[in-house]
C-alpha cells in the first residue's frame, strides 16, 4: 500500500514513472467521448471515497472523472457531511472508512488531518490540497510543461506572488525533478524556508529575488496563483493586493522571460488582479491544458497507490 501525501515524501523514480503513466493513458484515450472507459480499468469493482473539507472544481470533477474512467465508483464527502475531526477523530474515522472503500483523497485544511488519515487508514491515501501543499496540482504542471517543451530538468521556473501551498510543492518538485526555482514576491509571504532548504540540499538553486523583472529573465515557466484565499477577510485582501501589486504577471513581465516561456496558473483566477487577460488569453498561456492534465496525472498516481 502506498500513500501520495506529497512530493518530496515520493521517490524521484516513482514520481517520474507516475508522469510517464499519466503521458501514456492521456495518448491511449485519443479523443474518446470524456465518458468513455478506458481501454485498461484498473478500478473495475474499486470505491474511492473523496472528502471535501475544502470546497473545490478542478480537484472535485478530475477525481470523480479519472475514477469512473477506469471502472471506479466515487463517494463524495463534504466536511459538513462528516465533521471530521470534531464529533469522531480523524483516526477512528480513517479506521471505519478502510472498512468500507479502497482508497480515499482528502481535501483538507491542516496537514495534521492528512498525516492522522494516512497513519491509520488500511488503503491509500491522496493529498487532494491542504494549507501546505498542492502535490497532485504539481503533478499535473510538469506533465504540462513536459508534453510542450520536453524534460523539466535543469529549466529555470519562477513562481510570482505568494508562496503559498501550491509554491510549496513547486519546491518540492524542483529537487525532485532536478529544475531551479526563483520566488519573487514580498518579503512577508516568502516560502516556507524548511522546503527552500531542502530544496537547494538536493543540489539545485533556489532563488528570491524581489525585483521581478530581474527574478524572470531567462525564465522558462512562469507561475502565479490567486493572491487572496476564500477565506480571508476584507482587510487581510487589502493588505495583500498592496503587498503583490507590483508582481502581477503582465505583458510587459513576460517580455522579459525566455521567448518560448510557458505560463500557468492553477486556477481559478482572478482577472487583472494577479495576472492579466492578454497573458491568460496569450500564446505562452497553457492554463487550460495544465486544468485537463489534472485528470491524467490523478489517475496515474490513483493506478500507482493501487499498484495498478
Amino acid at each position: 500500500m502506498k500513500h501520495f501525501l506529497d512530493i518530496n515524501a515520493t521517490s524521484p523514480e516513482d514520481l517520474k514513472g507516475i508522469i510517464s503513466e499519466a503521458h501514456r493513458i492521456k495518448a491511449a484515450r485519443n479523443g474518446q467521448p470524456k465518458a468513455a472507459l478506458d481501454a485498461e480499468t484498473p478500478l473495475d469493482g474499486h470505491m474511492v471515497a473523496l472528502i471535501f473539507e475544502k470546497p473545490s472544481t478542478r480537484t472535485r470533477v478530475s477525481f470523480d472523472v479519472g475514477v469512473r474512467q477506469m471502472g471506479g465508483e466515487t463517494m463524495v464527502l463534504s466536511g459538513s457531511e462528516m465533521q471530521l475531526g470534531h464529533g469522531e477523530t480523524v483516526a477512528d474515522t480513517a479506521k471505519v472508512l478502510s472498512r468500507y472503500v479502497d482508497m480515499i483523497m482528502i481535501r483538507t485544511f491542516e496537514e495534521a488531518t492528512l498525516q492522522e488519515m494516512a497513519e491509520y487508514a488500511d488503503v491509500p491515501v491522496i493529498n487532494g490540497l491542504t494549507n501546505r501543499s498542492h502535490p497532485c496540482q504539481i503533478m499535473a504542471d510538469i506533465l504540462t510543461y513536459e508534453e510542450h517543451r520536453g524534460s523539466i530538468k535543469g529549466k529555470k521556473v519562477v513562481w510570482a506572488g505568494d508562496g503559498n501551498n501550491v509554491c510549496a510543492s513547486f519546491l518540492h518538485a524542483a529537487g525532485q525533478f532536478g529544475f531551479d526555482l526563483t520566488f519573487t514576491g514580498p518579503e512577508p509571504l516568502d516560502p516556507e524556508a524548511l522546503f527552500v532548504e531542502e530544496a537547494r540540499a538536493k543540489g539545485v538553486n533556489v532563488d528570491i529575488i524581489r525585483d521581478p523583472v530581474e527574478a524572470v529573465q531567462g525564465a522558462d515557466l512562469l507561475v502565479s496563483d490567486t493572491w487572496v484565499s476564500m477565506h480571508d477577510a476584507p482587510s487581510a485582501r487589502e493588505r495583500r493586493h498592496n503587498l503583490l501589486r507590483p508582481y502581477q504577471i503582465n505583458d510587459e513581465l513576460m517580455a522579459h522571460t525566455k521567448p518560448d516561456a510557458l505560463f500557468m496558473h492553477c486556477l481559478p483566477a482572478h482577472r487583472e488582479e494577479e495576472v492579466t487577460s492578454s497573458v491568460m488569453d496569450g500564446p505562452q498561456s497553457v492554463i487550460f491544458d495544465e486544468a485537463e492534465n489534472r485528470l491524467h496525472a490523478q489517475k496515474a498516481v490513483m493506478r500507482w497507490c493501487l499498484g495498478k
